[in-house]
């Protein structure tokens, strides 16, 4: 499916508006700290340490800065100005400019990219949930990466145990990843289509010069990213669901399920 221009200005617009409160909304929210450092841990698990990445949909730069902090060296792109801005303004204050470098590009538009060949290449937060078909974006990984790099995508799947289990509260909300065709997103007062993905559909759009490394479902049993309330008003039994959640994130099915998944490919060239 290709999307009109319509779409990813509109896209680019309702994350331009939320840049500025971001990472606010991020402070002193236990359960998103959590899915953050566990998609870090990930990536510093399966890249080649001190290694060149690409990030993809960047956003604010939040996951840039942090694994330059463990020894990365990342070039971080996203097509929305105001994210940009944040991303430029972080370079500045922690005199990053060395480990840390920015381009305004779409992920549809990678063969624009410059500063490769990468070690690695990431994507966090279902950045990549704003397109229809993923292979508008894994048709140009060949050209950006090394034999070996890996690719850890972070995407939303169509399976989140704790949305179905408010279905009976609120339907709409509970099955919308369910709906065939995706869901209107409304985003700061702007709207765009999203879709979800199994890890099967995802593995399939990187096509056979990819195999799979890892998958590990993201907040599987915990709250979604958007519930910043429920670890400090449950705290205990927030403990006992991430105990769950690192017990079987990696065990089949849940490795697929969650709020996220991470699914981490390597290119065989």
């Amino acid at each position: 499916m290709t999307h009109p221009q319509e779409h990813y200005t509109n896209v680019a617009e309702a994350f331009s508006r939320k840049a500025g409160v971001y990472d606010a909304f991020g402070e002193n929210h236990a359960n998103m700290a959590r899915m953050r450092r566990k998609v870090h841990d990930h990536i510093a698990a399966v890249m080649p340490p001190g290694g060149h990445l690409l990030e993809i949909n960047a956003g604010t730069g939040q996951d840039a800065v942090a694994l330059v902090k463990r020894g990365f060296r990342v070039h971080a792109t996203d097509f929305a100005p105001g994210m940009l801005a944040e991303i430029e303004a972080k370079i500045a204050r922690g005199n990053l400019g060395g480990r840390l470098t920015v381009q305004a590009c779409s992920f549809t538009e990678l063969d624009h990219v410059t500063g490769g060949p990468f070690d690695g290449l990431y994507s966090n937060s279902g950045g990549l949930n704003c397109i229809a078909d993923l292979t508008a974006v894994t048709r140009h990984l060949p050209a950006l990466l090394r034999p070996g790099a890996r690719v850890t995508w972070v995407i939303m799947p169509r399976i989140c145990p704790w949305e179905l289990a408010v279905t009976i509260k609120d339907f709409r909300v509970g099955t919308r990843r369910l709906r065939p065709g995706g869901i209107l997103a409304h985003v700061e007062g702007v709207h765009f289509m999203t879709y979800y993905f199994s890890a099967a559909q995802t593995r399939r759009a990187f096509g056979p010069r990819f195999r799979q490394v890892q998958l590990e479902g993201l907040s599987v049993f915990t709250p979604t990213a958007d519930n910043k309330t429920f670890a400090v008003n449950h705290e205990r039994l927030f403990r006992a669901l991430t105990r769950l959640d690192d017990a079987l994130s990696r065990r089949p099915p849940f490795n697929s399920w969650g709020d996220f998944f991470i699914l981490t490919m390597e290119f065989v060239g």
